[in-house]
């Protein structure tokens, strides 16, 4: 039978003296799924998991896990466990031990302990590593080394602190796809912090976009992309314009920015400021006439498309978008 790992933040505040990191959130998070909570660094993102941990204290409002209430809980009793970025594992122990390590905490005989790490080593294929040292890991098996420690406590709800940030490129994108295959086996709710909307995107089953301390948006990813309610979420999540209009402003997608060189009913006057090829498209930056000097649009056009018609900087170019590209924002 499947515990239930529903998450329920009512009301949280955290608060460092007059500063207020975390403003009064309010947010489910179904137990099983995977979320995301995004946002530029100093949002609250990283508060709010660590008061939902338990390693920051709440001051005020409510956290229930599976029903109940676990505000003022100590973090071992909560049902949670954290993964850190550093990964912070033990340097004179081998991979095996620490895996092992808080089951050794809590009295178990050794062979007990050493089986269960095993079978969590094998679940991250670190198996042919056991005796090894942190040392003598690359990053990403440091990675599934320290996920794996964290999966020891029997969590309901794992947290992960920017895991991926220290990988580079090409490893940051094999092991988030490991995340959500093991996210998927194991079928408990993970709450995963970032400021990569590429990473959220890829990863969420529900992305929190968070700023100055509260949530300006929740939703499946491609509710968030596709339907930003702020100029906020729309800037941040990126591929979008903020258009200003008589009705308010309006974000376009700057893959639905049609560039003609004649002038078009309807279509706004842009000037090329650069042109930036990136292997499947190229990314046009614009500077819209009549609109203040730090007013930017940018469109992606197909690479043949625009080697078909190819632009430079300086040239004058009218910009359109079907009616249906343009969404309407929270004034």
């Amino acid at each position: 039978m499947k515990v239930d790992s529903t998450l329920v933040l009512t009301s949280l505040v955290k608060r460092y003296g007059s500063t207020v990191a975390v403003d009064g959130i309010n947010l489910t998070i179904p137990s099983g799924s995977y979320c995301c909570l995004l946002g530029p660094s100093g949002c609250g993102k990283t508060s709010t998991l660590r008061m939902i941990a338990g390693h920051e204290l709440a001051s005020d409002g409510q956290i229930l896990l599976g029903g109940k209430y676990i505000t003022h809980s100590a973090a071992a009793d909560r049902g949670t466990a954290m993964m850190f970025q550093s990964y912070a594992l033990f340097p004179h122990l081998s991979v095996l031990d620490n895996v092992a390590f808080s089951w050794k905490m809590r009295g178990k005989p050794m062979p007990e302990r050493h089986a269960r790490a095993k079978e969590l080593l094998a679940l991250v294929a670190m198996t042919p590593y056991l005796a090894r040292l942190p040392s003598e890991l690359s990053g990403g098996q440091q990675q599934r080394v320290a996920l794996a420690r964290a999966l020891m406590t029997e969590p309901r709800v794992l947290l992960l602190d920017e895991p991926l940030s220290a990988l580079d490129p090409f490893l940051r994108v094999q092991m988030r796809a490991e995340l959500k295959r093991w996210q998927q086996e194991l079928g408990f709710t993970f709450v995963h912090v970032t400021h990569s909307q590429e990473e959220a995107m890829a990863l969420a089953d529900q992305v929190v976009v968070m700023n100055n301390g509260r949530i300006e948006q929740t939703g499946s990813p491609r509710e968030v992309f596709n339907a930003p309610h702020s100029e906020f979420v729309a800037r941040f999540m990126g591929a979008h314009n903020v258009i200003a209009s008589s009705g308010g402003p309006i974000a376009v997608r700057s893959d639905r920015m049609q560039l003609q060189r004649r002038a078009q009913a309807d279509a706004r006057t842009a000037a090329v400021k650069a042109v930036e090829y990136q292997g499947t498209y190229v990314q046009v930056s614009l500077a819209p006439l009549g609109e203040a000097a730090d007013v930017q649009w940018t469109a992606t056009v197909a690479d043949a498309d625009f080697d078909a018609s190819p632009l430079q900087p300086g040239e004058t170019v009218y910009v359109s978008w079907l009616p249906g590209a343009a969404h309407a924002l929270a004034a």
